[in-house]
């Protein structure tokens, strides 16, 4: 070989390794793929380990079961490829959540990622899902700066409702007790410092004010509080017969004991996250009996009582009876858009905000990226967590107000 022709094949041999390299940065086409890379990370230790570990996880764990038994989620091809999970436990750490899902996008290079359990997650893990171009289908995050959040992560998706859905929810049926005699206008009010419990209490204030309601107690506290002895007397000493704590559930479930042992009987007890598991009725028994909260369901939805028995038959479970249907809803959403649009992350978030799909919630179509046909009020009423608000949708039953009274046990 002349010096000539060796440089010639060493400049073609710098080229191809060249263009080799370049390649090998882009993901494989899906025709190559032998699998779906799905991401997530979730609390599965510390103290938000019991919502997600009831409302979220579950529900991924279900649907990735079922997609996979089916031969996996279909392309536009009509190919189906099985889904590869990937997951994190983020200990119950803001922190950790925006670690791992950065971790999933550069190191793991997932396909997808799916959100993590609650609002203030949700909000830490969003900058990180827009960087990347991951559409985020958060569900467990109330927030009523949605709209403004769609517009900063355009591939972001609000299924939840805002805090104002819930609190005027809550107001009207409070206006309409009161105007019947039931109560006085007056509410006590705790709520957590968390996004969640932030979102809640800002909406709430002014939907009280508006329904002709004075806040005679307005405090806030630190996530991870254990004792609310001190709270729940200054609430019974406020001559108020509402009382409303946007909590979540550790806080929801030590605040149902505690006020039980204060001898603490509001005519209306509203309590936040928690309030619409299964085992909370379960442990509380006829305790439970007309506690409110956010979200409940309608038992006689066939296609949502179908996905609990399924639910419980693959998980050794019952889901939650607020966020559980809705986190499900969204993976249905999501499996659906691929099949329409493949594996391409902008065409699958174009998908999500434009297409109609059908799902355990019915037929659903986002507006402006979010969700907005929900139950806002649930009640306990011999024995299941029904929907109460609104109060006009057809298969909403009937507040009962006001709460029993507590029963010895």
């Amino acid at each position: 070989m002349t010096i000539a022709n060796r440089r010639q094949a060493l400049r073609c041999l710098g080229v191809s390794v060249a263009l080799a390299t370049v390649l090998a940065a882009f993901p494989a086409p899906a025709q190559d793929q032998t699998s779906v890379k799905i991401g997530f990370a979730i609390s599965k230790t510390g103290p938000n380990a019991g919502g997600a570990g009831l409302t979220t996880l579950p529900n991924y764990q279900l649907w990735v079961k079922e997609v996979n038994d089916a031969g996996g989620l279909e392309l536009p091809d009509g190919k189906r490829l099985p889904i590869e999970v990937i997951e994190y436990d983020d200990r119950s750490s803001a922190e950790e959540v925006v670690r791992a899902v950065e971790r999933l996008a550069t190191q793991d290079k997932v396909d997808f990622i799916l959100p993590p359990w609650g609002t203030g997650f949700n909000l830490a893990a969003a900058p990180l899902f827009d960087r990347f171009g991951y559409p985020q289908l958060a569900v467990s995050a109330v927030t009523d700066k949605a709209p403004e959040f769609v517009k900063r992560w355009k591939k972001s998706y609000w299924l939840l409702g805002g805090g104002h859905d819930y609190t005027e929810a809550l107001a009207g049926l409070l206006d309409k007790a009161a105007g019947e005699g039931k109560i006085n206008k007056k509410v006590a009010m705790i709520s957590v410092a968390d996004g969640f419990g932030i979102d809640l209490v800002t909406a709430a204030r002014p939907s009280f004010k508006d329904a002709g309601f004075e806040v005679v107690y307005d405090v806030t506290y630190p996530a991870g509080t254990t004792d609310f002895t001190p709270m729940i007397n200054e609430a019974a000493a406020s001559g108020a017969d509402t009382f409303v704590a946007f909590s979540y559930p550790p806080e929801t479930f030590a605040l149902t004991q505690q006020a039980q042992v204060a001898k603490f009987n509001p005519k209306v007890l509203y309590l936040g996250v928690g309030t619409g598991f299964p085992v909370y009725g379960k442990n509380n028994g006829q305790n439970a009996e007309g506690i409110m909260s956010l979200g409940g369901i309608d038992p006689k939805n066939e296609a949502n009582m179908a996905y609990r028995k399924r639910h419980e038959e693959v998980t050794g479970q019952a889901p939650d009876l607020w966020g559980s249907v809705v986190t499900y809803n969204s993976l249905q959403m999501l499996q659906e858009a691929i099949k329409r649009r493949g594996l391409d992350k902008d065409a699958v978030a174009d998908e999500l905000s434009n297409g109609t799909f059908q799902t355990v919630l019915g037929e659903v179509k986002l507006e402006n990226n979010q969700l907005r046909k929900l139950w806002f009020g649930g009640q306990w009423q011999n024995g299941q967590f029904v929907a109460v608000a609104p109060k006009d949708r057809e298969g909403v039953t009937p507040v009962i107000l006001p709460k029993p009274s507590w029963q010895a046990q």
